[in-house]
């Protein structure tokens, strides 16, 4: 087998990644990285696949088992895992006047933009700069709010984490004790909102937000968003509208977002925000009614949109998805989204994508129903399989909330949840992608016959 496909653009990712999981591992089980009792290289490297992946899950808590030098390596990781470790290399050689080859250029392409045809260099310039305003300024909003909870080290974490996606958190309850504080909830949920957008419409909204600020010139039509980027952001909005009030219902009688109804409506409003793969949470997950946590399982499975710091099945798969169904059921051919229909390219990969993360999601699911004590009797441990079900969406998602199961786990249990984060970070297609390369394809085709289906 030829060495070329083991370096493919597809694969090389995928390489670099264990490799910054690893060394982060290293760095994390150091002495110079505990701040109390040592860390086990098992949970050391688990908080490393939980920050590169974005994560948010962790088996120690974060502000008070790991030093300030333990803190910044997370911090780094989770921001080489956030913009893609893939984009910081090409960016790398593009500083020092490198030449980026073909193949590279494709990867990052496809890994950030729709559109592979596009000037990488400029490119990762504008979204280095874009990322760093929005983090510089999301942490001085949050040292601005709370100087005391939010030192300028702490804004910067939150800031990144939140923007990345990850969830990691510095206070013991999270954000928990920011439930009904406004100005937090809405600097938070503004980074994960934009860093769960995709770069492509970050950029896009940005030159499209210039061009209004300018006079307009007379016979120059202004410009509008593109039909992809109108597709995120509707789509993006209904997901946190409709968590929100599903959740607002499902909590009304649990009394775990309290009994002010503003707090409420915004505990609601956001957990809806940050279970789309971002981790932070303001209620004790583990006290919600199990209605609220199918709701955020779905949330959690969905995800952000391509191209982002998000993970899951992305916004455009469920809304191509939604949209082939309404054209089943009304009999059309074409799934119709706006003023265009999916190409059968793109509804295939949705499809596939959905296959084959519901299949990893359940297979997982099974294997920690053995390894997490989920093989005894119902009525013995009531609740478990939910725990299990909630835990495993939420490492596929990249998501990083949980019920309480993560710091028990097993040594099994951490494994498996470990393969789970980092094949969710990278994404099933991009793994069935380079398991296709090693495949030669078939030069016959069988022969074809139809099959009763339903």
């Amino acid at each position: 087998m030829s060495i070329k496909k083991f370096l493919s653009p597809l694969a090389l990712p995928i390489y670099v990644f264990a490799a910054a999981i690893v060394l982060g591992g290293v760095l994390l089980c150091s002495p110079f990285s505990h701040a109390g009792p040592d860390v086990s290289f098992l949970d050391a490297l688990f908080t490393a696949t939980s920050a590169t992946c974005v994560t948010g899950l962790a088996v120690v808590d974060t502000g008070t088992a790991y030093s300030t030098f333990g803190q910044v390596v997370i911090l780094l990781l989770i921001q080489l895992g956030g913009l893609g470790i893939m984009t910081y290399a090409s960016l790398f050689f593009y500083l020092w006047r490198r030449r980026v080859s073909l193949t590279d250029h494709i990867a990052v392409g496809q890994s950030l933009m729709q559109d592979p045809s596009f000037h990488l260099g400029h490119f990762l310039l504008r979204v280095v700069a874009c990322v760093a305003v929005i983090e510089s300024v999301g942490a001085l909003a949050l040292h601005l709010l709370d100087p005391q909870g939010f030192s300028p080290f702490s804004a910067v974490f939150h800031s990144v984490s939140a923007f990345c996606n990850a969830g990691f958190g510095l206070f013991s309850d999270n954000l928990m004790g920011y439930r009904g504080n406004a100005g937090v909830n809405l600097v938070i949920m503004a980074l994960i909102v934009l860093g769960g957008l995709g770069f492509t419409v970050l950029v896009e909204m940005y030159r499209l937000g210039r061009e209004r600020l300018r006079p307009r010139e007379r016979l120059v039509p202004r410009r509008r968003l593109s039909w992809y980027s109108r597709t995120v952001l509707t789509t993006s909005a209904f997901l946190i509208a409709i968590g929100a009030v599903l959740l607002f219902i499902g909590e009304m009688n649990t009394g775990s977002a309290g009994t002010d109804k503003a707090d409420a409506v915004l505990a609601a409003l956001f957990q809806s925000v940050t279970c789309r793969t971002a981790g932070f949470n303001t209620l004790d997950i583990g006290h919600m009614g199990e209605a609220s946590l199918i709701i955020m399982i779905l949330l959690m499975f969905i995800g952000g949109s391509p191209g982002s710091c998000a993970g899951g099945i992305k916004t455009t798969t469920f809304r191509v998805l939604a949209a082939f169904g309404r054209a089943q059921m009304r009999g059309g051919r074409q799934a119709v989204i706006g003023r265009y229909a999916v190409d059968d390219g793109t509804l295939n990969r949705a499809m596939t994508l959905t296959i084959f993360a519901l299949g990893i999601v359940l297979a997982a699911l099974l294997v920690l129903c053995f390894t997490e004590g989920a093989t005894m009797a119902h009525h013995l441990a009531p609740g478990r399989f939910m725990d299990i079900l909630f835990e495993v969406v939420s490492a596929f998602g990249t998501v990083g909330l949980s019920t309480g199961l993560t710091p028990h786990l097993t040594p099994a249990g951490k494994i498996v949840i470990i393969v789970l984060m980092f094949v969710g970070r990278l994404g099933p297609i991009v793994f069935l992608s380079v398991l296709q390369g090693f495949q030669e394809r078939p030069r016959y085709q069988w022969p074809e016959q139809g099959m009763l289906i339903g």
